[in-house]
């Protein structure tokens, strides 16, 4: 037999809420990285250093 799953509790809630929020975050500080311009160049040459 098939049982429904528990409703989920405030603590996994705030939990999965905590960890999207710090996931959003850290896009948006690699996003904000790419409008540095020594960032992009420090990028570039770290890229051409593998060749």
């Amino acid at each position: 037999m098939h049982q429904p799953p528990p409703p989920p509790t405030p603590r996994s809630r705030a939990l999965r809420w905590l960890g999207r929020a710090v996931a959003v975050l850290l896009c948006l500080l690699v996003f904000g990285m790419y409008t540095v311009p020594e960032f992009m160049v420090m990028l570039a040459d770290q890229m051409w250093a593998c060749f």
